[in-house]
């Protein structure tokens, strides 16, 4: 029996939160569910994720030990990943080609502000 009931929030280091702040709520579309000081971390507690979503993201500070630019493996869904593509490269977002592979899912990657990877596919 396991006592982990869900995977809640996946963090992401960002350099400037503001600027993170901006992309994730205005080019993605997410929510802010938390913004609180935390100056432990050397910054904020900010938390988003798309409007009714379990799971969301923290933009942490980056650090040395916990820099920006990665590969999250963050998967996200998007009922139309091809629409999504589209409106991602209409808007500047730097976005990775749509791959369309037989029997899988639409899919493509893209980048925040900082260059870590996110990846959507098609629910």
């Amino acid at each position: 029996m396991t006592h982990i009931s869900e995977i809640r929030t996946v963090g992401v280091p960002v350099t400037d939160q503001d600027r993170a702040l901006a992309f994730y709520t205005g080019a993605l579309g997410f929510e802010v569910l938390m913004d609180a000081p935390l100056p432990q971390l050397g910054g904020r507690w900010i938390v988003v994720a798309p409007t009714g979503s379990s799971a969301s993201i923290a933009l942490v500070p980056a650090s040395e030990g916990n820099p920006a630019g990665v590969d999250t493996g963050i998967r996200m869904a998007s009922p139309d990943a091809k629409g999504a593509h589209q409106h991602f490269l209409a808007s500047g977002v730097d976005t990775d080609e749509l791959l369309e592979w037989p029997g899988v899912p639409p899919m493509f990657s893209l980048h925040d502000p900082d260059g870590n990877r996110l990846y959507i596919s098609q629910a």
